[in-house]
């Protein structure tokens, strides 16, 4: 008899050889059929493997996230046995599941792909997956696998990287792949598949390889979830950053000036530094003192904090003074400037906590095929700010950090979310820098502030910075997407990297603890998930204008103006548009513009001191009126909703 851990801590004995779909039966019918794939001892295994030692199952559905990584696995091999059958000749190389369904990656060869081909491999996806065929794993030697693939140098270099009595094939149908493990029970589970696109991609990421064809698909258990998810990639589209951004008139790129680095319009620098006062209040009343840092540093200040030899090769090159041989390097990050303005004096531990914040402007090179907008850019500001305190006031402080970055949540509509302690991969420790006695430290005061908070958290082993460990916040826009957005850092070993030192009440010096942390992270990506998330529909106090006033005609602009004025006197921003255009097509525009509200000024608005208001998305309803001071109050109270106090 084995012994099975579940989930919920319970142990069940077996008999040895039982499978993990023999263990959902043996829990309920409806779970043996609706389980899809299982985790042992930290291993992905089918449900058919036998289980022969003690150890703890997990079993997957379509609804865990590791039921869909299998499900979207096994349709690759599908899709992977459809193209070689539709384009004999081809070379497979991977196919992995993603995020959202599939690839193959694919040397065509002489063959050629498009999006014409796309309903027939479909079809042939179908067809094959309704004649249920189960997957299969078995082992084989390298001998073996390697003679299998001797006319494919793609999965040959795979081979000859792997030991011998480690590698495994799976078999469906009359195909066969180089293959782990992880996949579905049989074809038949397969309802409904989309292929997406296809792309260019070198052969193991390296462009002085080979150019593969990227084949991007997606499946389903049942066609009506395909509908959906086709249903939200068409609103994802209406909401793309990038087509909201020159709708809005917010941001711009030039080649001119270079990819990646985004030019902001008066509109969209409004926004920005809306949000910067929003945050440097908060901050203000937070204890933080505004800084401001070079956009260069010397190389061996980048040296010294670790940067440079972690991210050297993301960086932009060197910049040389002719006369002097000085080197220096665009700013890849605030931190290490932060660190020399606390050692510009000595501190005691009655100064601490330092809390220095800055709206600095870093630079990463980033490959053009890899630039996405605002999301992946080339020069970006981040709300950076750390914080210089004794180990003793680590835990207050981080708390403190959490409730505001709660706050920006709560002020932006960003109410469902995950918080993500990001630790070490303990099996990689060459990825880190500093000792392990202050990882553990650092990574024991995260969980302990993230369980006293009551965040609903989740431990990702191998997502730590490169200096300490973090909470990062997982938030869900309106489209069910995940977003990493505010991130919290602890970090030991940047105050030792550059020897800082407080006076304790010892008389002794000590090591401060640094936090780093960032409730937006990077402006231009947390402005571009806004704006996807809320459709262009800012929170009003966010809006760079609240109000447009839309005069039916030229006798009516001087009462126009006098409304402008008013509402300018009462911090309202507004604009008036007294364009010789129709009311119609006045309206229209700025439906487009997303203003929140439109004042119609005509004959009866001016007789009656009033404004009629029409408000945005309601164009079946008839307009309000109201005197411009009830108008007013409304702006303030839907102002007040949407903005909390910190």
């Amino acid at each position: 008899m084995i012994k099975i851990t579940l989930p919920d801590g319970s142990v069940r004995e077996y008999a040895s050889g039982i499978t993990p779909h023999d263990v959902a039966l043996s829990i309920s019918e409806g779970l043996a059929r609706n389980v899809i794939s299982a985790n042992f001892n930290g291993t992905t295994v089918e449900t058919v493997t036998p289980l022969t030692t003690d150890g703890s199952l997990t079993l997957y559905t379509w609804n865990d996230a590791d039921g869909k990584k299998a499900f979207w696995h096994s349709t690759s091999h599908v899709m992977a046995q459809a193209l070689q059958e539709m384009y004999p000749g081809i070379k497979l190389t991977i196919g992995p599941a993603i995020e959202n369904g599939f690839y193959y990656d694919v040397d065509f060869g002489e063959n050629k792909i498009s999006e014409n081909d796309f309903k027939a491999i479909e079809d042939r996806i179908l067809a094959i997956s309704k004649e249920k065929h189960e997957f299969k794993m078995r082992s084989a030697t390298k001998a073996e696998a390697l003679e299998l693939y001797k006319d494919n140098e793609y999965k040959t270099e795979l081979i000859q990287n792997l030991e011998d009595g480690t590698i495994s094939f799976c078999d469906h149908a009359t195909f066969t792949d180089l293959c782990r493990g992880g996949h579905i029970p049989n074809t038949g589970i397969i309802k409904a598949v989309k292929i997406l696109s296809v792309a260019g991609a070198y052969w193991r990421g390296d462009e002085k390889n080979k150019q593969l064809t990227r084949v991007y698909g997606i499946s389903f258990p049942k066609q009506k979830d395909l509908t959906e998810y086709l249903e939200m990639i068409e609103e994802a589209k209406r909401r793309d950053h990038r087509k909201l951004g020159k709708e809005l008139e917010l941001f711009h790129f030039s080649q001119r000036v270079g990819q990646g680095l985004p030019l902001w319009l008066p509109k969209g620098a409004a926004l920005r530094d809306r949000l910067e006062q929003f945050l440097r209040k908060a901050q203000k009343k937070a204890g933080y003192e505004q800084v401001v840092t070079p956009h260069i540093g010397q190389k061996e200040l980048y040296v010294t904090s670790g940067h440079y030899a972690k991210y050297g090769a993301d960086s932009f090159q060197p910049i040389h003074t002719p006369a002097e041989g000085e080197e220096f390097l665009l700013k890849p990050m605030n931190c290490p400037h932060h660190c020399e303005i606390y050692n510009a004096k000595p501190w005691s531990y009655k100064d601490l906590p330092k809390r220095y914040a800055e709206f600095g402007t870093v630079y990463r090179y980033e490959q053009s095929g890899e630039l996405h907008g605002l999301t992946r850019v080339r020069g970006f500001t981040q709300d950076d700010a750390h914080i210089f305190c004794t180990p003793d006031q680590l835990d207050e402080e981080f708390k403190k950090v959490i409730d505001l970055v709660l706050y920006v949540f709560g002020s932006l509509g960003f109410e469902n979310f995950t918080a993500q302690v990001s630790v070490r991969d303990l099996d990689n420790p060459d990825k880190y820098i500093g000792n392990v006695e202050n990882w553990e430290k650092a990574e024991n005061a995260i969980i302990s502030a993230a369980k006293d908070k009551g965040l609903n958290y989740v431990v990702e082993s191998g997502e730590a910075a490169f200096y300490g460990p973090k909470l990062d916040f997982m938030v869900k826009d309106a489209l069910g997407r995940s977003w990493q957005l505010g991130t919290i850092q602890v970090d030991y070993n940047l105050p030792e990297r550059f020897d800082l030192t407080y006076k304790g009440s010892d008389d002794k010096l000590h090591r401060p603890v640094m936090i780093h942390r960032a409730p937006f992270g990077s402006m231009e990506r947390f402005i571009a998930i806004l704006l996807e998330h809320t459709g262009g529909h800012f929170p009003l106090w966010l809006m760079p204008e609240q109000v447009i006033i839309l005069s039916l005609s030229e006798k009516y602009e001087n009462y126009a103006k006098k409304v402008l004025t008013l509402l300018e006197n009462n911090e309202i921003r507004a604009k008036l548009d007294d364009r010789n255009e129709t009311i119609g097509k006045k309206i229209r525009e700025a439906e487009l513009q997303k203003y929140p509200f439109m004042l119609i000024i005509g004959e009866d608005e001016e007789n009656n001191a009033t404004v009629s208001v029409r408000k945005q998305g309601e164009s079946g309803k008839s307009n309000t009126s109201m005197k411009i001071e009830e108008f007013v109050s409304l702006i303030e109270e839907e102002v007040s909703k949407t903005i909390k106090q910190f």
